[in-house]
């Protein structure tokens, strides 16, 4: 049993190591279409290591025995996601393809809806496949973000930058590592982030529009992150009054 235990977990590790070699494939066919300068490869290929060490660490911690459909379909979109950082990071020397970086980044945006439809018909739901699939989305917003940035100013950064500055603060602050309820809104406002960056980054429209667009979507996030601290913050409350009440009488006692 031990053995087929071993056996299973390499399996599982070769899968996150092909999806790095994917990954600096995908590189190399970039490089070759565009001549993608140096920034270019070191963020791409720093990138698809730093996924393939945390994803490895995370399965091994995880004890998952299986990869699963699901996380396959998450690590095929962060070697997009991994291609479009190496564009964004190459365009501080030269512009990408207009075409090249809108498909790569529409393309990542759209199985952003496929894996958690297939891990739920094939009931392979896990956390890690939750998380995995949360910092992905993430860091893809982080680096749209920075792109735009570059041409509307450094505000645009708050859009990348609001759910790492609430990782951080839920150090300080544990009750807003509670569990939120679940919210429509919630999720569309997410959704919405991704494609109003890319819409903003694809120079399609006046600047005036492209503005607005990326205004609209800072302003729908502000909100959403707003009310769901404030909810976390008035749920604490009783808890934190009874921890307290708690600590009194033990120190009286």
């Amino acid at each position: 049993m031990a053995l087929n235990n071993t056996y299973e977990a390499r399996l599982v590790q070769q899968e996150t190591a092909v999806g790095a070699g994917v990954q600096i494939l995908l590189l190399a066919l970039l490089g070759s279409a565009i001549g993608m300068g140096p920034a270019g490869w070191l963020t791409g290929l720093v990138f698809a290591i730093a996924t393939w060490a945390m994803l490895s660490l995370a399965l091994h911690r995880s004890g998952l025995r299986s990869f699963g459909p699901a996380n396959r379909v998450t690590l095929g979109r962060a070697t997009l996601v991994g291609g479009v950082t190496a564009l964004v990071a190459d365009s501080f020397e030269s512009s990408p393809p207009v075409t090249l970086f809108v498909g790569l980044t529409a393309v990542a945006l759209i199985l952003d809806g496929v894996d958690g439809k297939v891990a739920r018909r094939t009931g392979t739901s896990t956390a890690l496949g939750a998380r995995f699939d949360m910092e992905v989305d993430a860091f893809l917003i982080l680096v749209l973000s920075v792109y735009v940035s570059m041409s509307l100013g450094p505000w645009v950064l708050l859009i990348g930058a609001m759910r790492y500055a609430f990782v951080a603060a839920a150090r300080v602050w544990p009750w807003l590592n509670a569990p939120l309820p679940p919210s429509t809104a919630r999720k569309t406002v997410a959704a919405m982030q991704g494609v109003f960056l890319l819409l903003a980054a694809s120079g399609f429209f006046p600047y005036a529009a492209t503005f607005a667009v990326t205004a609209t979507a800072l302003a729908a996030l502000v909100w959403s992150f707003g009310r769901d601290v404030l909810w976390l913050y008035r749920t604490s409350r009783p808890r934190r009054a009874r921890v307290t009440t708690e600590v009194r009488e033990l120190v009286a006692s």
